[in-house]
């Protein structure tokens, strides 16, 4: 996330983007992602999100999905507590 901050094209849909390379002083969203999907919690990444980045599937953190606004609208109505970025 550090890299797309740098560059003007920071984005929620990139948090959960594999491979990042983060800075001294920054957080890695990566690793976040990644502590919170051990707890078994599902992440999805908004799938219009992904297409306008350019993102593919490929690019995301294993414990994360191309997510749909129905899928991401169900969960925010059911969840006690939604995270979002």
């Amino acid at each position: 996330m550090a890299n797309e901050n740098q560059r003007g094209d920071h984005d929620a849909a990139a948090c959960a983007k594999s491979g990042q390379t983060t800075p001294n002083g920054y957080y890695n969203i990566e690793r976040m992602i990644k502590a919170v999907a051990l707890g078994k919690a599902e992440l999805g990444v908004c799938g219009s999100c992904m297409d306008a980045r350019g993102m593919t599937d490929d690019e995301l953190v294993k414990a994360a999905h191309r997510s749909t606004m129905d899928e991401l609208t169900d969960w925010t109505s059911w969840a006690d507590k939604v995270i979002t970025f």
